[in-house]
This record gives structure tokens, C-alpha cells and sequence, in this order.
């Protein structure tokens, strides 16, 4: 097992593991993007939050990504989460790893509070948030449209970092020195 920073080649294989869930109402997309935007999506993210791989012999099995919780500078400590995973790899505690991982160097960053927003319902998505310790803090109902049906979104969030009066400013995953992140992505391969 090889946790890594993705990298926008990586933009083919990870578009398999999420084409599935477009015809879901996980995801809010309709249309799978394309594979130049998928790595557009990649490089973007990684100017400033992990974007993580998670793979086995090569062949990726899921992957994690940070992005902005909102555009407002007030907003700026905290990391919207997303995650994905492929469809056969469900028991393995692979979402624990790639959260594990993409909390940690998040919180080396200096962001101190990790979100994820959830399809409501999806009961295996809140159970593995809430085992993360994640608290879902509200509920915005029928917010989406998708597959026929007015969905919901929950809110989860999480403490990943101190809560001091004047926080330092955020730095970008590349301000991390390669020790720090091969750290914390050795930490969370085995």
C-alpha cells in the first residue's frame, strides 16, 4: 500500500474510481468531467491543499482532497474534505488512511477546523465521519436536486488544530518541507 500526493496524470485512474458515483446523489455533479478538467481540478488544488492518493501496486483504490470551506477570508482555517473511494474496496479501513493522512497535514498547514459536507441521507458516509470523530453541527434540507428527488446536505466538522486567539496564517502544502509530508504519508501507508 502507497499513500502519495496525487499529481494531475494521475487525472484517468481516479477518474474511474468517481465515474460511479456520478450516477449517485453522493456527489451534486450530473456530468463526469472530462479528463484534461478532472487534472485541471487536480493541479488547482494542489497550489495550496493536499490532494492524496491512495494506491496498491500501482492501481489506485481511493483518494482524498482538501479545498476552501467558503471564499471569505474569515473562512481561510478551515479545509472543506472530499473523499472517494473504488467500488470493491469497501472493509478495508482505507478511508481511514487517506483522512488520517490528509487531517494530519492539513493541520500542519495550520488549518484548524476539517468539514465535510454530506448527502443526506447517506448512513455509511455519517457513520465514517461521525468514527472519525467528526460532529455533524446541522443539516440543510433539500438543498439539491438530483435522480428524481430534493436531497439534503449535512454539515460534519471536526477540531484538527488549536483554537489560540491570533492564529498564524495558513501555509500552502508546499511551504510543508518533503520531510514532513513523506512523514505523515509513511505514517498512514502501513
Amino acid at each position: 500500500m502507497n499513500l502519495r500526493i496525487a499529481c494531475p496524470e494521475d487525472a484517468r485512474a481516479l477518474l474511474e474510481i468517481y465515474r460511479p458515483y456520478i450516477a449517485t446523489t453522493v456527489t451534486f455533479e450530473y456530468i463526469c468531467p472530462s479528463s484534461e478538467e478532472f487534472a485541471g481540478r487536480i493541479a488547482h488544488t494542489l497550489e495550496r491543499y493536499p490532494y492524496l492518493v491512495l494506491e496498491e501496486e500501482g492501481s489506485p483504490l481511493g483518494y482524498a482532497y482538501a479545498h476552501p470551506l467558503a471564499q471569505r477570508a474569515a473562512y481561510g482555517w478551515s479545509a472543506e474534505l472530499s473523499i472517494y473511494l473504488a467500488q470493491n474496496t469497501r472493509g478495508r479501513r482505507l478511508g481511514e488512511k487517506l483522512y488520517g493522512a490528509l487531517t494530519k497535514l492539513l493541520a500542519l498547514q495550520g488549518v484548524r477546523t476539517a468539514c465535510a459536507l454530506v448527502t443526506s441521507p447517506n448512513p455509511h458516509s455519517e457513520a465514517f465521519h461521525e468514527k472519525l470523530g467528526f460532529v455533524c453541527t446541522g443539516l440543510q434540507e433539500q438543498v439539491g436536486y438530483k435522480n428524481g428527488r430534493w436531497l439534503g446536505v449535512s454539515f460534519y466538522q471536526k477540531a484538527i488544530g488549536p483554537y489560540d486567539e491570533a492564529p498564524g496564517p495558513v501555509r500552502a502544502l508546499g511551504e510543508l518541507s518533503q520531510e514532513e509530508i513523506s512523514s505523515v504519508l509513511e505514517h498512514f501507508s502501513q
